[in-house]
């Protein structure tokens, strides 16, 4: 998960490399981070994406999470 205080961090560092430039263990920590915030995007964008169902014009619903895979059965 992804905190405000991470996000301030990668603009922080963002703005200290084009000011002035990162040492090595800030540019490592900035990547870090980075990572970290594309897998939560794409963690969300996946949850959303499996909550969508489609009405069929036989009238019948299309849960997509299923369909495709995204959402495993407990039982």
């Amino acid at each position: 998960m992804i905190t405000q205080e991470m996000i301030d961090r990668i603009n922080t560092l963002y703005h200290k490399s084009q000011a002035v430039g990162l040492s090595e263990a800030e540019k490592e920590e900035q990547a870090m981070l980075r990572r970290k915030y594309i897998e939560a995007i794409r963690a969300n964008m996946r949850g959303t994406l499996n909550n969508i169902s489609i009405k069929e014009p036989d009238g019948s619903i299309t849960d997509l999470g299923k369909k495709h895979g995204g959402v495993q059965d407990a039982s």
